[in-house]
C-alpha cells in the first residue's frame, strides 16, 4: 500500500468546509442565506454521487465474492459490516437534519420536513431553534444532540478502523475530525460541539450535516476499496460467473442458419474453451459430455451454428469446460431455444391501433412457427375467441390504453411473442336525426310523418351500434316568448305536433338536451336545428 494521498473529492470536501466556516464567521444577510443554500445544494450532489460511487464499488466486489466465496468472503463480510455502519450513522445524520428543520420551521411533521427544500425554509437565518436541539442547556454542548452525534462519529470510526488490518490503517484517512484543534474568531479554543452548532443559523447547520455526511460515505469509501485491494487479485481471472449465449437472433427463418456465441461472461483469451451440445434437450449430463458434438473456438470464444430445418421450436443444451487460474477445471452449464418459421409480414397501422369502449373490438391474432396454440391477454378488459377473431370487451371507461400479449405454445412449453399496445377512446356520439335531417329546412309534412328522434352513428363508423333517444327538449318561438318542453322518449308529443301543424315558414325549432342510451351507458349529443317551410 502506497502513502495517503488526499484525492480530489476529500480536496472538494475540505474547500467547501472552509468556505463554510468563513461564511459563519459573517453577519447573516441575503447574500449568506442565498451562500449557504448553493454549499448545501453541492453537498446534496456531491452525497448523491458518493452514493452511485460506492455502489459500483459493491457490485465489483460482489462479483468477486461470487466466484471465490471462501477466499472473499471474511473481505466481503467486512465490507458488508462497514456498510451497515455508515448506513447506520447516514440514517442518524438525516434524521437530526429533518428534526431541526422540523422544530425550526415549525412544520407538523418530520414527513413534512422531508418535502421542504432548504431554500424554501421560512426561518432559515434562525439560530435560536438549532442551537436549543444541539447544544441544550449546556455551555459546552453536551446537554445537547451535537455530544450525540460526536460520541456516534468517534464511535464509527473506530470501528471502521477495526475492519482494516492493522498494519494499512495509518494509511487511511477516515476524516470526521472531531478532536480539533477548534477556533472561534476571537482565536479561543472551542470544542467540537461548540464550533460547529452553537448559535449556527438553520441554513448552516444542515449544510454542516449534509457535509458530515459526505464524510461518511467518503470513510466509508476507503475502508471498503482498502478491503477491495486487499483480495489478492491476480487468483481472479473472470468478472462475472455465468455461462452466456449471445444469440445473434432467436427468431429464424426457413432455411437459414441460427448463430450464437457461447462464452463465460468473463473468458482468459488465452484458453479455448472444451464446448460441447446436444439438440432437442435442457441439459447435458457430464457422463454424456463425450458423446455430444464438439464446437471448435479460438480467444476464449466458440461460435455455434444451426441449420434452421423444419419449422417450430428448437431447443440445445451443453457445458463449457476451462481451466481456473487456480488450475482448477471449472464446468458451466447452458441451453437456450430458437424458432425456426417460413417469413412472414404484418404490417399495422399504428396509429389507428384503437379499441373502442363499451363495444366488441375484433383482432386478428396470428403466431408464426406452427405453435400448439395461442393464448392471447389483455391488461384492462376481456378477450374472448369468436370463430377466428379475438374479441375485446368490457373495457373501462377511465383507461387510456389496453395491452394485448401474446403467449404461443411450442412443443409443449409456453413462449412470449411480444405485446402491442391500443389506445382507448369513446365510440363517437351518434346524431340525432328527425325525418333524415339534423339541421337546415325540413317540410311540415316530413315532420308529421316521422314525428319521432333517431340517432345514427357517423358515416364511415364500422361498428353497428344502435342507440335510442330517452329523452330531449323542444324549443321554439310563439306569440315572441320562448316555448320550451321537456320530452320522455324519442316522440314528439301532440302538444308539439299541433305547434308544427300551425307553424309558418321559416319557423325555428330545436331539439335541444338530447340524452341517448347505447351499449356504453347513457349520454347527450349535439342538438338539432331546424326551420319549418
Amino acid at each position: 500500500m502506497a502513502g495517503y494521498k488526499e484525492t480530489p473529492r476529500q480536496k472538494m470536501i475540505g474547500m467547501m468546509y472552509l468556505v463554510l466556516t468563513a461564511l459563519l464567521a459573517l453577519n447573516v444577510s441575503k447574500q449568506i442565506l442565498d451562500a449557504f443554500v448553493v454549499v448545501n445544494e453541492s453537498m446534496e450532489v456531491t452525497n448523491e454521487n458518493f452514493s452511485k460511487k460506492l455502489d459500483n464499488t459493491y457490485s465489483k466486489f460482489k462479483i468477486q465474492y461470487q466466484l471465490n466465496p471462501n477466499k472473499v468472503g471474511p473481505y466481503w463480510e467486512k465490507a458488508q459490516k462497514a456498510h451497515q455502519l455508515s448506513q447506520t450513522l447516514e440514517n442518524y445524520i438525516d434524521s437530526m437534519k429533518y428534526v431541526v428543520i422540523m422544530t425550526t420551521d415549525k412544520l407538523p411533521s418530520i414527513a413534512d420536513a422531508k418535502k421542504l427544500e432548504l431554500r424554501n425554509a421560512k426561518r432559515k437565518d434562525n439560530y435560536d431553534a438549532p442551537t436549543r436541539l444541539f447544544i441544550g442547556s449546556s455551555p459546552d454542548g453536551s446537554a445537547g444532540q451535537a455530544k450525540v452525534l460526536k460520541d456516534r462519529i468517534e464511535s464509527y470510526k473506530k470501528q471502521m478502523l477495526d475492519l482494516v488490518d492493522p498494519k494499512y490503517r495509518s494509511t487511511i484517512k477516515i476524516g470526521l475530525n472531531t478532536d480539533g484543534p477548534f477556533y472561534d474568531a476571537d482565536g479561543k479554543k472551542q470544542n467540537w460541539e461548540i464550533h460547529n452548532f452553537y448559535r449556527t443559523i438553520l441554513a448552516a447547520t444542515v449544510t454542516i450535516l449534509n457535509k458530515i455526511k459526505a464524510e461518511v460515505y467518503n470513510a466509508e469509501f476507503d475502508v471498503v476499496n482498502n478491503l477491495y485491494s486487499a483480495i489478492d487479485a491476480t487468483n481472479f481471472k473472470f468478472d462475472k460467473i455465468a455461462a452466456k449465449v449471445i444469440a445473434k437472433s432467436n427468431y429464424v427463418f426457413l432455411g437459414e442458419e441460427y448463430q450464437a456465441e457461447i462464452i463465460v461472461a468473463a473468458y482468459d483469451t488465452k484458453q479455448v474453451p472444451d464446448v460441447r451440445y446436444v439438440m432437442g434437450s435442457d441439459s447435458l449430463s457430464p457422463a454424456n459430455f463425450k458423446n455430444a458434438t464438439p464446437i471448435a473456438g479460438a480467444d476464449g470464444i466458440v461460435t455455434l451454428k444451426l441449420s434452421g430445418t423444419g419449422e417450430g421450436l428448437k431447443k440445445y443444451a451443453g457445458m463449457i469446460k476451462v481451466v481456473s487460474p487456480l488450475g482448477d477445471t471449472m464446468t458451466f452449464h447452458f441451453k437456450s431455444e430458437f424458432i425456426v418459421a417460413k417469413p412472414a409480414l404484418t404490417i399495422s397501422p399504428t396509429k389507428m391501433n384503437v379499441f373502442y369502449v363499451g363495444v366488441d373490438n375484433p383482432i386478428s391474432i396470428s403466431v408464426p412457427g406452427g405453435p400448439e396454440r395461442i393464448m392471447p391477454s389483455v391488461s384492462v378488459g376481456r378477450i374472448r375467441l369468436e370463430g377466428k377473431d379475438w374479441i375485446v370487451s368490457d373495457l373501462p371507461k377511465n383507461t387510456k390504453e389496453a395491452i394485448v400479449t401474446v403467449n404461443a405454445v411450442f412443443s409443449g412449453k409456453t413462449k412470449n411473442m411480444g405485446a402491442y399496445t391500443f389506445r382507448l377512446k369513446r365510440v363517437p356520439d351518434p346524431i340525432a336525426k328527425i325525418g333524415g335531417k339534423n339541421e337546415g329546412y325540413i317540410s311540415k309534412s316530413l315532420l308529421l310523418a316521422s314525428p319521432y328522434l333517431v340517432p345514427e352513428m357517423p358515416v364511415g363508423f364500422d361498428f353497428d351500434l344502435k342507440y335510442t333517444v330517452i329523452s330531449f327538449t323542444f324549443v321554439t318561438e310563439s306569440s315572441g316568448d320562448i316555448f320550451e318542453t321537456k320530452v320522455q322518449g324519442n316522440r314528439l308529443t301532440s302538444d308539439i305536433v299541433k305547434m308544427i301543424t300551425n307553424a309558418k315558414k321559416n319557423k325555428r325549432i330545436w331539439f335541444e338536451d338530447i340524452s341517448v342510451r347505447g351499449p356504453d351507458g347513457d349520454r347527450n349529443v349535439a342538438s338539432v336545428n331546424l326551420k319549418v317551410n
